[in-house]
């Protein structure tokens, strides 16, 4: 048993949503692009009758984007929200949210001044209990329409800049298969088939890691409002060395169904859930975004895929190899960067050896593609529970090597990365942090959150660990401790379960 000190800094605004809070959709909130709603609590705009913030002037980075996405003015995610938001909630202290109504990621109570520990754990080590609890939430979340958010069905301009409203209600779960899919559709450039392809907001450049990290903390953060659960975290599967979808049986994910192997058996809840935002090519065909309705039932046939770009799922070897790659992303910081962490942990690098634009994919990307199915769809992907329990194994190796290379403000781009990838205020965040505290942390780690859909930059992450990790042990059997308090660090929990490790998060 190792022990790990951990401690995260949202520094600058404080982090708020990825969706459009259905307060905000008003034909006068999009008219006036303000969208500062009341807390129930006290009733004023922002809580700020209550200190819990205010309404602000939105700030936008003026620095260069890279020169992949050559257009300005065409695409809604450009200088998000501007488009659709001028004014917005700004939260202080341990508030955040649309109206400040929540606490920040670690915090709980009335007044967001309990610091809480959350612990995600491997799916193979919950209890039958756990197990039935994860999957009635996951399908709660299916079934009940999101009171909070509503998502867009079309452009600023199809809705008359504001006079038209088109949104749609959706379900809690899917205003996150809506959110995967906004953020890395392709540019719509006005008219059908006329789009381009070579922009993604979260994907294929650096804020591929931590973008993914803050959508599986807003998404846990919604579950936990949801139940009542204020413990309930994502697990993860490790899929290391696996030879098939160990997570896809009845018990868990859903097994194959006998009569169709694309489909899930019966026997699951999964089998009656429906996808939406699956269909890239039609909508770009059709010049238009996604509708958010049915389109048909969620897929899978793990194993069935095309093996010229996955041989197998990834190997402990593979990421050991990744691991150790030092630089967080070199190169042009896109999918041809040679020996970049985050590419080859994305999958676009060789996991053996870090050479870029490699002709077949690895690491995250092969899991997606051997699902063969809802998941293997970069825009659809999130229609797949799967997703959430790769993604927060992906998000463990994230953390892992953070911790093992503590990475320099350097490494991550301020100017000229890919549109989305772009964070100004990283390194002018951190410096005031390392002047004052740079004799007590033996370990600085940072990650940029970014991406075009959140309503302001969470500026970086810092790790402190008190004890040296010791090497990446066995397959399920590990321990990766990742917490979110801020501006306090995280005491390791003593608990000692035997043979496999977990991570906390806060």
């Amino acid at each position: 048993m190792w022990g790990i000190r951990l401690i995260i800094f949202m520094m600058s605004l404080a982090p708020t949503y990825q969706q459009f809070p259905r307060l905000c959709t008003t034909e006068d909130s999009l008219r006036t692009k303000e969208c500062c709603p009341a807390w129930e609590g006290d009733g004023s705009a922002c809580g700020a009758w209550s200190g819990r913030g205010s309404c602000e002037d939105v700030e936008i980075s003026e620095q260069p984007d890279g020169p992949q996405y050559p257009f300005s003015g065409l695409d809604d995610r450009e200088k998000w929200p501007l488009v659709f938001y001028n004014r917005t909630c700004q939260c202080a202290g341990n508030f955040m949210g649309f109206n400040c109504g929540d606490c920040r990621f670690g915090y709980f109570g009335e007044n967001c001044d309990e610091r809480r520990e959350s612990l995600r754990r491997n799916i193979f080590h919950l209890t039958r209990a756990e197990r039935n609890r994860l999957i009635s939430y996951l399908n709660l979340a299916k079934q009940t329409v999101s009171r909070d958010y509503v998502v867009a069905t079309g452009t600023y301009t199809e809705m008359v800049n504001g006079s038209n409203p088109m949104f749609a209600d959706v379900s809690v779960y899917d205003v996150f298969v809506w959110m995967h899919y906004y953020v890395s559709r392709n540019a719509q450039l006005g008219g059908p088939g006329n789009v381009w392809r070579d922009v993604d907001f979260a994907h294929w450049a650096p804020a591929f890691p931590p973008w993914h990290r803050v959508y599986l903390l807003h998404w846990e953060h919604e579950i936990r409002k949801l139940t009542g659960d204020v413990n309930f975290s994502i697990p993860y599967w490790d899929w290391r060395d696996a030879q098939g979808c160990d997570v896809c049986t009845d018990e868990l994910m859903g097994a194959q169904s006998p009569q169709d192997p694309s489909l899930i058996r019966s026997s699951s809840v999964f089998s009656s859930w429906k996808v939406l935002c699956s269909q890239a090519e039609e909508y770009n065909n059709r010049g238009v975004l996604c509708n958010a309705r049915n389109e048909g039932p969620l897929r899978r046939n793990p194993g069935n895929h095309n093996r010229s770009l996955v041989e197998r799922l990834p190997t402990s070897a593979e990421v050991e190899f990744t691991l150790s790659l030092p630089n967080y992303d070199t190169g042009a910081m896109d999918r041809t960067a040679n020996m970049s962490f985050r590419n080859t942990l994305e999958g676009f690098g060789d996991p053996q050896t870090g050479l870029g634009s490699s002709s077949r994919m690895g690491m995250h990307a092969a899991l997606h593609v051997f699902m063969n199915g809802s998941m293997s769809s970069v825009q659809g992907s999130a229609n797949d529970p799967i997703f959430l329990l790769h993604h927060a194994f992906v998000d463990s190796i994230y953390e892992q090597w953070l911790r093992r290379h503590r990475p320099s403000p350097s490494q991550y781009p301020e100017s000229n990365a890919p549109i989305g990838h772009n964070d100004q205020r990283l390194a002018e965040s951190m410096r005031p942090y390392l002047d004052e505290l740079k004799d007590v942390w033996p370990w600085l780690m940072l990650a940029g959150i970014c991406g075009a859909l959140l309503t302001v930059t969470i500026a970086v992450i810092f790790l402190l660990t008190k004890h040296q990790c010791k090497a990446w042990p066995r397959r399920r059997s590990w321990k990766n401790v990742f917490a979110l308090p801020e501006k306090q660090p995280l005491i390791c929990s003593n608990e000692t379960e035997t043979n496999h490790h977990n991570y906390q998060t806060m």
